[in-house]
């Protein structure tokens, strides 16, 4: 949960150090003050320091730079992802953004170099934030089916995969019929080019080895000749090689007892002596085994020119021929494959197979969870000003396959008692879209907050905030909210930004946002509040003389009642 947050030169923000401390779970803190004041500010400085987009306005002016710290207790969830990603791990999680006034910006996560995308990733397992406009998203079927989906703690991951798989297939199988003709046309063409390379049948070092051949053969004639006179001038001659290194061998060696230094001299000519010798016997054996083969010479003749003739037809390189026979034999294996339409029709109804059981059991998960919420939204609803009211969530079944599974998902409700459940757009009103959006959200929130632990893998978020959410409405549905919060701060850390003094005196902490200037600039301050000082801010709150004697008392009656309504609460929770 959100332990603490640290603003410098943020918007109108110079410096600003909250602490949050509601109990082991976090508690109800709320953020009041005047219109403007700039309450949302410090809603949009958490969400920054969360991934968010930067820009350059968010710098206070004059300053170089704004920078947001938020500290989390780190979560279980988090902790395989902080190690693969490089991360140091410890009981607390530190957030950290610097903002230039260019709008570049710089994240660390425990003080490491992090990207936004990383942030937003961290931020999935910290906090939910619902704001003011939150009903906007009850209208779209994305949005529904996510919120459902996560109520059922259901996977819908195999059900995507399995669905592009069935779509790949599905559109090889359509492409495969459309151009049906044209595949024909292209494989015959392969089939005959690949049966010319077949004839010549080229090996893949061939081309080297026939040139090599060839020209060995063709010049049979001059490499015998130059053998056999090199033989000749080796040994065979009066005045060979052989003959005269032997003569100044013998010289030396007569006179080598007289003089040392000629000892290397005579050593070189014994070695070369040696070495003469080699040569002399593997020219003779050159010569033993030298021969002209002209009908050799003619099958290399024959053959090259094969070669020749096919790298000019299909314009290749003579040395490509092989590794154009293969990638041909490839392209012939696809065309074949892509027209086997019976063999494509089998994989498009496996995979379509595949997907309907993924989408069976995401649909099982989806038709548990959707009447117990249905049946908690409804409740919720009756404390919320729509007495007789009824929420469902209808699941509409899909005549082809979808990558969200085998229905849709829409939110049906009825505004009073005896009417039929009808689409949520179609009957609400603007407060009564409000109000549902307020039920749905702590009525989600709730279950997350008293079900079992959350595996590891799981997105638990233990931080939900309500920006304005309670905005439009009053009266005893503002105490009802209230209630509300202050139940559902017993299980989750909950942080509001709200006008309802109803809402805020049922707190655990209040924060008051207040606006200053200083010396020609507005500054916005931060303060909690406590004892007389709370009082005083529920009094103004309520549109009363904050210093009047009967705003006070009736601040500190609903401060007294929420505290006396949530004493047996906590006592059973315990």
């Amino acid at each position: 949960m959100l332990k603490h947050l640290t603003l410098k030169d943020f918007v109108i923000v110079s410096e600003l150090d909250l602490a949050f401390d509601g109990g082991p779970h976090g508690g109800f803190s709320v953020l009041t003050g005047e219109t403007g004041a700039g309450k949302s500010i410090l809603i949009d400085a958490l969400q920054l320091a969360l991934g968010a987009r930067a820009e350059s306005q968010m710098v206070r002016e004059g300053a170089t730079r704004a920078e947001i710290t938020a500290g989390f207790d780190s979560p279980t969830s988090l902790a395989a992802w902080l190690e693969e990603a490089g991360f140091e791990q410890d009981d607390d999680l530190l957030l950290r953004r610097v903002v230039d006034a260019q709008g570049k910006s710089r994240g660390f996560i425990n003080g490491s170099p992090a990207t936004a995308s990383q942030l937003r990733e961290v931020a999935e397992h910290l906090v939910d934030i619902h704001g003011q406009h939150a009903w906007q998203g009850l209208t779209k079927p994305a949005s529904v089916r996510a919120l459902l989906d996560q109520q059922a703690g259901a996977d819908t991951a195999p059900v995507a995969r399995a669905y592009a798989a069935w779509k790949t297939a599905a559109d090889a199988l359509a492409q495969a019929r459309e151009h049906q003709g044209e595949r024909e046309d292209e494989r015959e063409r392969l089939q005959w080019q690949l049966g010319e390379l077949d004839k010549l049948s080229p090996g893949e070092t061939e081309w080297p080895e026939l040139n090599h051949e060839h020209q060995r053969l063709a010049h049979g004639q001059a490499l015998i000749e130059a053998a056999h006179q090199a033989g000749q001038w080796l040994e065979e001659d009066e005045a060979s090689a052989a003959r005269l290194l032997g003569r100044a061998l013998n010289a030396l060696e007569a006179v080598s007892d007289y003089d040392e230094r000629l000892a290397p001299v005579i050593e070189g000519l014994r070695s070369a002596s040696v070495q003469l010798d080699d040569a002399t016997h593997t020219l003779q054996a050159y010569l033993g085994r030298a021969e002209l083969d002209p009908s050799r010479l003619g099958e290399l003749d024959s053959r090259l020119s094969a070669w020749m003739g096919l790298a000019r037809r299909f314009r290749r390189q003579p040395e490509d021929l092989p590794a154009l026979r293969e990638e041909w034999r490839s392209a012939l294996a696809q065309l074949e494959a892509a027209a086997d339409l019976q063999g494509l029709e089998q994989r498009v109804q496996q995979a379509e197979q595949q997907w309907r059981e993924q989408a069976g059991t995401l649909s099982r998960a989806r038709q548990q969870a959707a009447g117990p919420l249905g049946q908690r939204v409804t409740a919720a609803m009756q404390q919320l000003g729509m007495a007789g009211g009824k929420f469902e969530v209808a699941l509409l079944p899909q005549d082809t396959p979808q990558t969200y599974g085998l229905e849709t998902v829409e939110f049906l409700v009825a505004g009073h008692a005896g009417s039929a459940p009808r689409p949520l757009a179609k009957v609400a009103s603007g407060g009564e879209l409000s109000r549902l959006a307020l039920a749905i959200a702590v009525t989600t929130a709730q279950r997350r907050g008293s079900a079992p632990k959350a595996a590891a893998t799981d997105l638990n978020p233990s931080t939900l905030i309500f920006d304005e959410i309670d905005s439009g409405v009053g009266g005893t549905v503002a105490d009802a909210v209230g209630r509300l919060m202050k139940q559902l701060g017993q299980s989750v850390q909950v942080l509001a930004v709200t006008h309802l003094p109803q809402v805020a005196a049922c707190a655990d902490q209040h924060f008051v946002v207040a606006k200053a200037t200083r010396q020609g600039k507005t500054h916005s301050q931060v303060t909690p509040v406590s004892g007389e000082a709370r009082v005083a801010e529920v009094a103004r709150m309520l549109g009363g003389d904050k210093q009047s004697g009967t705003s006070l008392a009736h601040a500190q009656e609903l401060i007294n009642q929420a505290v006396a309504e949530a004493a047996p609460r906590a006592a059973r929770s315990r």
